[in-house]
């Protein structure tokens, strides 16, 4: 018969008799606690128990409890009731615990017995009516009605029984003489004790009792005290005098010498000692509080020469030491949990047994304070560490906890356990760069796969989710994409220029990177980078004026009479380099004479250096170098005639012959050149002819000039003109030109205040020409800009009144006027 009671969740109750065979059914464990079969299975439930034994065992399958093997209440329990065992099922995933309590019920399978087959009394003749003789008890390892319930002694006429009690205690068994004895009438008696159990079927056992009748004694011992109490503490070692019972009797001689024994059960005489001669009681074996909390001993004092005795009582009392060190016993435990575990997620499950009682058995868990769990208390005695905050593996990837359980004894005893939680990363940080803006500054000219740079970052998470892959974002420079600009590699972050970077064109461009991880899904951060382009020098100066023609001589015409620091001209030049690789710096490489004239080194102006006297040379030649500041250098080079002369036919007389020579040395070296071209290919024949086409196209567009009625413009190529004069050319000059429409017919006479100071000369021309103030002509005046690129020295417009309507020049800086003609003839 088995009975079930729910006691609270998560706990269950059953009770069956002792002595049940194998495979008995205890209770359908499943349908009393409300489970699934199919949660025991998936679950993988199982028995949990504190001992070696395990007594009940259970099917899953089918949801119940049976008996595994033989239960004898006795052997279990005692004589303790109710006898009881605990254990406990588990369920994992999640982790369930449900506590089972089985109560054996008492059969009555064992009979009453004696712990003598004989007991042998002596009694005094003279014993009074009334006089008291203690028995043992019988013994019945049952309990409650199976137990001893009456004792019954045969023939009862001259004594009889008195059974007491006490609360707790075990029965004792008095026989009381009822009527005086008479030796002469009956030396001995034999009578029978038998102990009857009130179980189904009765029980009994029997002890045969022979009363031996002494001659009279007229004095019994008297215990000094009825019940004797002591307190041992169950530590106390073997050989301590726990207690000393003691009784008088009146009677002198060796009618008064008294003699003490122990009536007690077997486990009560291998504890204690009762001393025969002195009542002292000793402790003989190792008390244990767990198992016994107090023991009783029956003394008996009797008088040696008589057969008179008394019975006294020894209580002993158990006092609890704390002796038993709390044990952990781990249930379940997760090794490694992720990082996003919320707050509450079990990390281990754990027991926790003390066999001390009261404080000593009181046990108080506790885990380090450096760790983010905490310890939750479920069933009575188990335990469960959950996680209290946030956990982070990059702050700390794994936790070393140490469990410790420690009692209220005194003093106090403790035991720990340590356990070791690593933390699972998850992909929960974003890549880092190391800057958030990269500026890197490349040369131009660069090769194209050249490698700028590397941008990097940084993963705090592990493994894939810390893996980084680069990649550029999809962008326009200058109307081009990015990627044909620049590219990078996706696994080390280097960044390849695709082409070559002029700066001329591009000065600057910027774009992102983006950093990824490999994680689920991928995180991702963006950084900015800006490539500078760094100016080389790679374009040589430019020179603007003068211009240089392969047609006329130009030549810019002196006075005889200018001073000192006379204004000739200016060599204006530009470089579209930038920086210092654009700064200019001008110098004289060759010159007819060198002590006459010097140019500016920064601002390019040719002045005279001395006074100009009849005796220098009409016809000054000078070779102006224009050399930038870059490293290495590059240069420029014009060349700049000068005519010292005051008139028109000065200038022409000189420069002709000059034109002449120019003019047989070109054709000598075009023959040869010709020649060349024809014996080394027909290739090089076409280029020469190409050449001389364009030389004759522009001839012809001289021509077309020459008889036009538009004015001359000055030739000033793109992005070098400044129209706010704040620029690179802050500088005017007026030229005034005029020509005759058939020059070969005309004469040519000096203009009224006019004075010429650039004079062109044909050289296949040797006429004189004579001016004629009637002549009709094509006048126009010329302002041509110059300037120089870097700020110099007299950067300031020449003074002087400019041009008017009526296409007089007058008199610049230094009283020198600025003219130049162009004049053509056979």
């Amino acid at each position: 018969i088995s009975f079930f009671v729910i006691l609270d969740s998560g706990q269950a109750r059953y009770s069956i008799p002792e002595e049940q065979a194998e495979g008995s059914f205890v209770g359908n464990i499943a349908r009393d606690l409300g489970l699934d079969l199919g949660r025991l299975v998936a679950g993988k439930a199982r028995i949990i128990t504190k001992e070696d034994r395990q007594f009940v065992d259970l099917k899953r399958d089918k949801g119940t409890l049976v008996v595994k093997e033989r239960i004898d209440r006795e052997e279990l329990c005692g004589k303790t009731t109710p006898c009881s065992f605990s254990f406990d099922i588990i369920l994992e995933n999640p982790i369930q615990l449900y506590r089972v309590t089985v109560e054996v019920v008492d059969i009555n399978d064992n009979s009453p017995s004696f712990p003598q087959s004989e007991i042998n009394i002596k009694i005094a003749e003279n014993a009074v009516v009334g006089t008291r003789f203690s028995l043992e008890n019988a013994d019945d390892s049952d309990v409650a009605i199976n137990d001893i319930q009456s004792y019954a002694l045969r023939p009862s006429n001259d004594f009889k029984l008195e059974i007491q009690s006490q609360p707790g205690g075990p029965k004792f068994i008095e026989m009381i003489l009822q009527k005086p004895l008479d030796r002469e009438r009956e030396e001995s008696l034999t009578l029978m004790l038998i102990a009857s159990d009130g179980g189904e079927p009765h029980r009994s056992g029997t002890v045969r009792i022979h009363i031996s009748v002494l001659d009279a004694n007229d004095n019994a011992p008297v215990c000094t005290q009825p019940v004797y109490k002591v307190d041992v503490p169950e530590n106390s070692p073997a050989g301590t005098v726990i207690i000393r019972v003691s009784a008088n009797d009146a009677d002198a001689g060796l009618n008064g010498d008294v003699t003490y024994s122990a009536r007690s059960s077997k486990d009560t005489e291998q504890l204690f000692n009762v001393n025969i001669k002195t009542g002292e009681i000793k402790l003989a074996g190792k008390l244990d509080f767990e198992k016994s909390r107090s023991y009783q001993l029956n003394v008996q004092a009797t008088s040696d020469q008589g057969g008179y005795s008394d019975t006294c009582k020894v209580i002993v009392n158990i006092l609890d030491e704390n002796d038993n060190v709390p044990t952990i016993k781990l249930m379940s435990f997760s090794q490694s949990i992720p990082e996003d575990s919320p707050p509450g997620t079990t990390v281990a499950v754990f027991n926790v047994y003390d066999e001390d009682s009261e404080g000593n058995g009181v046990v108080k868990c506790s885990i380090n304070d450096d760790v983010p769990f905490k310890i939750e208390s479920s069933l009575t005695g188990y335990y469960t560490i959950v996680t209290e905050n946030v956990l982070d593996r990059e702050s700390i990837p794994e936790y070393n906890v140490t469990i410790t359980v420690s009692d209220q004894g005194s003093p106090p005893l403790s035991s720990s356990k340590n356990i070791n939680v690593k933390i699972s990363d998850v992909n929960d940080n974003l890549p880092e760069f190391h800057q958030s803006e990269y500026i890197k500054t490349v040369p131009e000219n660069n090769t194209p796969g050249f490698s700028v740079f590397t941008v990097s970052g940084s993963d705090a998470d592990w493994g894939q989710n810390a893996r980084m892959s680069y990649f550029l974002e999809e962008k326009e420079v200058n109307g081009a994409a990015v990627s044909s600009f620049v590219s990078i590699n996706s696994e080390n972050g280097v960044i390849h220029a695709v082409k070559s970077f002029d700066y001329e064109q591009i000065k600057s461009f910027d774009f992102n990177v983006t950093a990824r991880d490999s994680g689920s899904p991928p995180l991702s951060s963006v950084a900015t980078v800006r490539i500078l382009i760094q100016d080389q020098n790679d374009n040589a100066p430019q020179v603007l004026y003068p211009v240089q023609t392969g047609g006329s001589l130009l030549a810019e015409m002196v006075p005889r009479s200018a001073d000192v620091g006379y204004l000739v001209t200016k060599v204006v030049a530009v470089d579209v380099d930038s920086g210092q690789n654009a700064w200019l710096s001008y110098k004289v490489h060759k010159a007819t004479d060198r002590a006459l004239f010097e140019v500016g080194l920064h601002n390019g102006e040719i002045r005279t250096v001395r006074q100009v006297t009849d005796k220098d040379a009409v016809k000054q030649r000078l070779t102006v170098v224009v050399e930038d500041n870059g490293r290495p250098s590059r240069s420029a080079t014009v060349i700049v005639n000068v005519a010292v002369a005051d008139s028109f036919p000065q200038v022409l007389s000189e420069f002709t012959d000059l034109s002449m020579h120019d003019k047989e040395y070109n054709d000598q070296l075009t023959f040869y050149l010709v020649l060349a071209l024809a014996v080394v290919s027909f290739l090089f024949i076409t280029c020469l002819l190409l050449i001389i086409s364009v030389k004759v196209y522009r001839w012809r567009q001289s021509r077309v000039l020459y008889h036009s009625n538009l004015p001359v413009i000055p030739y000033c190529p793109p992005r070098y003109s400044d129209t706010l004069g704040t620029g690179t050319l802050p500088h005017v000059y007026n030229f005034e030109v005029c020509r005759t429409t058939d020059s070969r017919k005309s004469d040519m006479k000096n203009m009224q205040a006019m004075s010429q100071s650039l004079v062109s000369v044909d050289g296949a021309d040797t006429d004189m020409l004579h001016v004629n103030k009637e002549l009709s002509g094509n006048c126009s005046q010329m302002s041509t800009l110059r300037s120089h690129p870097n700020p110099g020295p007299e950067r300031q417009r020449p003074s002087g009144p400019v041009p008017g309507a009526d296409g007089r020049l007058a008199a610049g800086r230094n009283g020198a006027s600025f003219g130049r003609c162009r004049l053509s003839g056979h």
